[in-house]
């Protein structure tokens, strides 16, 4: 048997989704895999034709970022002049005021959001700037795109914001389909995305303690800006809709979502071995973060760091009249961000396997930390056969 022109033998990719978008046979399904993370499979794979149109588009099948243009990248301190965004974003409130901006200029917005009901962030289209307030702050998982993806035209225009690695994907499908115009693509400093069996385990955490939340905020400013990883949990309907119960955990007190995920136990595959988007290094028209350098260390509302990457970019952020925008060198913008992709620890093929089972998410992290003190005697016992 010939052996087909498509995705079929993509393992571990980076789960954009633009593969099932733009297959014309719409064969292409994404699930999530074992670990917990987004996957393409080819549901029919006699209707495949060989079009080649999902490697095409597929960021993970190439070795290089995709070219926008020759462009001197501009960076820049931003904040929302909005004192109620800044409070509910999680940074400076950039991102929010820029999909505002374009939506009230006749764009859609495809950002993503947390559905409470799934459990899951997705991909979806906003057409009012009601509908975007879903999209406000971060959220530390692996979206699932292709509600979003699938809902876009090739005719209206649109604001996409994403993971450097979907955005990557997005500019290859719109560059090919010779739509660029019509669209602005977003993305952010990445540090990685979790496995959503993590996140699943977490979850039943929350549930244990105020039923299934109705709302969930990964970045709460309870605290201020510069002690914002604290996640927040709602639910509303457990008491008939008036006051919420609520769930609160702090990463400065041993939260252990944050700590698997800052500790990069669980982080996708392509995350370690496939990141090529660190830094400037973007298929975006504007990168933006959390400026955690040490120039705006004073300030406990909020300031994003933005890069410009592209004329079209810069011209939009300048234009805009409802954002405070502050020229800095790129080393203050990028001061705090990751300049090479996580290193995978000893932990990473344990907890991966460990999530998997029935252990909640606690014994995890108990096992976690017995696994050094168990290492040191069989290090100590090797060094000494050395010898």
């Amino acid at each position: 048997m010939n052996k087909k022109n498509n995705i079929s033998e993509m393992h571990s990719c980076y789960g954009c989704g633009v593969c099932s978008k733009v297959c014309p046979q719409n064969i292409i399904d994404i699930r999530l895999n074992r670990n917990g993370f987004y996957t393409p499979y080819i549901i029919e794979i006699d209707k495949c034709t060989s079009c080649g149109l999902c490697l095409d588009v597929c960021a993970y099948n190439s070795n290089d970022v995709i070219k926008t243009n020759e462009f001197k990248v501009k960076s820049y301190a931003g904040w929302s002049r909005n004192p109620e965004v800044t409070h509910t974003c999680s940074s400076g409130g950039i991102g929010y005021e820029l999909a505002k901006h374009l939506v009230e200029n006749g764009y859609k917005a495809c950002c993503a959001r947390y559905n409470a009901k799934k459990g899951i962030v997705e991909h979806y289209i906003a057409n009012t700037v009601i509908e975007l307030q879903e999209s406000k702050c971060s959220k530390y998982l692996q979206s699932f795109t292709i509600e979003g993806f699938r809902n876009l035209d090739r005719k209206s225009k649109y604001f996409i914001t994403g993971t450097p690695c979907q955005i990557d994907s997005i500019r290859r499908y719109i560059h090919r389909l010779r739509i660029e115009d019509n669209f602005i693509l977003m993305d952010f400093f990445c540090h990685g995305v979790p496995s959503n069996l993590m996140w699943r385990k977490y979850l039943k955490g929350i549930q244990r303690q105020i039923g299934k939340p109705s709302n969930v905020s990964w970045r709460s400013k309870k605290y201020g800006w510069h002690d914002s990883w604290v996640i927040m949990a709602e639910n509303i309907e457990a008491t008939g809709g008036n006051i919420p119960i609520q769930y609160e955990s702090n990463l400065s007190k041993g939260d252990l979502f944050y700590k698997m995920f800052l500790l990069n136990n669980c982080l996708g595959k392509a995350c370690y071995s496939h990141c090529k988007y660190k830094m400037a290094s973007s298929a975006s028209d504007i990168r933006i973060g959390d400026l955690w350098g040490t120039k705006y260390e004073k300030n406990n509302t909020g300031v994003n760091g933005i890069l410009a990457l592209t004329p079209k970019g810069d011209r939009i952020l300048n234009e805009m009249t409802s954002i405070e925008l502050v020229k800095e060198p790129y080393e203050v913008v990028t001061e705090g961000q990751m300049k090479k992709s996580p290193k995978k620890t000893y932990l990473y093929y344990i907890d991966l396997f460990l999530l998997r089972t029935p252990l909640s998410i606690k014994c995890i992290d108990m096992i976690n930390r017995l696994v050094p003190q168990l290492l040191i005697p069989v290090f100590y016992i090797r060094t000494l056969l050395k010898k």
